[in-house]
């Protein structure tokens, strides 16, 4: 279901076609080519998942990866253009894992990426989560930010984690309450 915000133009939509699906693999490649612009020089690359071929790898796979009954993808427009995405899918039994959380620049600063996750934490309680995982680079602190703003906080490394990435990745866990 689709609704604009009166006020702001934003509209929040859950992928449905092939269409919605191509708008979330465009942001995705564009989210890619900001992480290349933003990465800092003194980071690891080898093993990287940002890797252009592995990411392409992912991007093919994105509505089986996220299908529904426990998965969505979620697109932001404003004023009628895509603007930014996020999408989930089950981790275990209760807890689900977001991914590839983007607004590009266009839809920086108007509240998109606060309305995609109040959206799709809406979508999980729908689908019977209790709680929702995720994990992002350290050098994304205005990402940290909104995230400690909407009631994440940090959980450790999950065991397998390698241990040359432990200091540039962050994993962040949120209970999900129903309304």
């Amino acid at each position: 279901m689709e609704k604009e915000h009166q006020l702001t133009g934003i509209s929040i939509r859950m992928a449905s076609c092939d269409g919605d699906i191509e708008e979330a693999r465009t942001l995705c490649r564009q989210w890619l080519d900001w992480h290349w612009k933003a990465y800092p020089a003194d980071w690891p690359t080898k093993g990287n998942p940002m890797d252009p071929e592995i990411f392409e790898t992912i991007l093919e796979d994105l509505p089986k990866l996220h299908s529904r009954p426990r998965g969505g993808i979620f697109i932001a427009a404003l004023k009628g253009q895509p603007v930014g995405c996020v999408m989930y899918s089950e981790a275990s039994a209760g807890i689900s894992e977001f991914n590839r959380m983007f607004v590009n620049e266009d839809g920086r600063g108007h509240g998109v990426g606060r309305r995609l996750l109040d959206r799709m934490f809406e979508q999980m309680i729908e689908d019977g989560y209790q709680k929702v995982i995720f994990s992002s680079a350290t050098f994304l602190t205005h990402a940290r930010s909104m995230y400690e703003a909407v009631g994440f906080v940090d959980m450790p490394h999950p065991e397998a984690f390698p241990d040359e990435w432990r200091n540039y990745v962050y994993f962040m866990e949120r209970a999900l309450l129903p309304r």
